[in-house]
């Protein structure tokens, strides 16, 4: 019998690619989404509303839910924390909650910003003691520790009902319109606005930060996490197996946004004079811009212990390709 996923979140970056994953897997899939809805494959859900939740969850009848949706925008989240709070937080443990008492398994979608990322302290265990840099961070932690409240014990014995997903900088296809847009094609888009600004002064240059240290992730190869999760998960033996409940997602690839551009340059055949490195700790510091981590490299042994791949697409194969249809 096929099983059924539910994506919140569905309209986003992650959520298109988890949806397709599940469905190239040959699950029903059913997504959410608060504006972006297309009946039947995404739904309208308020995912503040415990009773649309629970109406949802009733209707849908899932056998794994996989929580996308979040504020997944560091500075949106410092400027707004109890917007954030109570997406992230709240509605994530009432979720979970509905769930659980549904007997269905929940993938929580989390964050390497969990962790503090001071330069020598990576790699990052799913045991390591976090300590969030930002407020997002601190919501996602806090996300986190009310979906495992909330699922705490399987009552029927088996595999745990609640995980915990930690991952990276993502990017992943996304329309030249697209709303949600990951960080990484931000960087593409940087590129060419810089274009005209090859001659101007250095102060009126694009800044591109080249201190943090970034493992961008391919939202493809975490939806593929998340199925084969999901299967793992819901195994008839999986409770035999003690499950861990936290397990963590990324590539290998280390570089800087300004590594990134600079390949997108060569890739394009652009110029980066319009660009200039910057270092923001010093406005970090000064509290002038929301702080990020140095390094904060996800070790994925876990998920290698319970037979997950974590092999992950090469970063400049996948953008060549992505980027020759935006080639001018």
């Amino acid at each position: 019998m096929s099983r059924t996923a539910l994506v919140t979140g569905a309209s986003g970056l992650l959520g298109r690619e988890v949806c397709k994953a599940f469905e190239r897997d040959g699950w029903n899939v059913v997504g959410t989404a608060l504006t972006r809805v297309n009946p039947p494959s995404v739904i309208k859900l308020d995912i503040l509303n415990s009773e649309e939740i629970e109406q949802v969850l009733d209707e849908v009848k899932p056998h794994t839910i996989v929580h996308c949706a979040a504020n997944r925008f560091p500075d949106l989240c410092s400027a707004d924390p109890s917007a954030a709070t109570a997406l992230n937080v709240t509605s994530s443990g009432t979720l979970a909650a509905h769930a659980f008492a549904r007997a269905i398994l929940l993938l929580y979608i989390s964050t390497d910003y969990v962790f503090p990322g001071p330069p020598g302290a990576a790699p990052y265990f799913p045991d390591s003691t976090p300590d969030p840099p930002n407020t997002y961070g601190a919501t996602k932690l806090a996300g986190e520790r009310a979906v495992l409240a909330a699922t705490g014990g399987a009552a029927d014995g088996n595999a745990p009902r609640g995980v915990v997903l930690r991952v990276p900088l993502l990017y992943g296809h996304t329309e030249s319109d697209d709303r949600s847009k990951d960080g990484v094609h931000a960087l593409v888009d940087a590129l060419w606005k810089s274009q005209d600004l090859i001659d101007a002064p250095a102060d009126a240059k694009i800044k591109m930060d080249d201190y943090a240290q970034r493992h961008p992730t391919c939202t493809e190869d975490v939806g593929r996490v998340c199925v084969e999760l999901a299967r793992t998960y819901l195994a008839d033996d999986a409770g035999a197996k003690k499950l861990p409940r936290v397990v963590q997602f990324s590539a290998e690839e280390r570089m800087t946004k300004w590594a990134m551009v600079g390949m997108f340059a060569e890739i394009l055949g652009l110029e980066t004079g319009g660009l200039v490195a910057w270092d923001p700790t010093k406005e970090e510091a000064e509290g002038t811009s929301t702080k990020r981590p140095y390094d904060v490299k996800l070790d994925t042994g876990a998920l290698r212990e319970v037979g997950v791949d974590v092999r992950c697409v090469d970063f400049r194969g996948w953008w060549r390709r992505e980027l020759h249809a935006f080639r001018h």
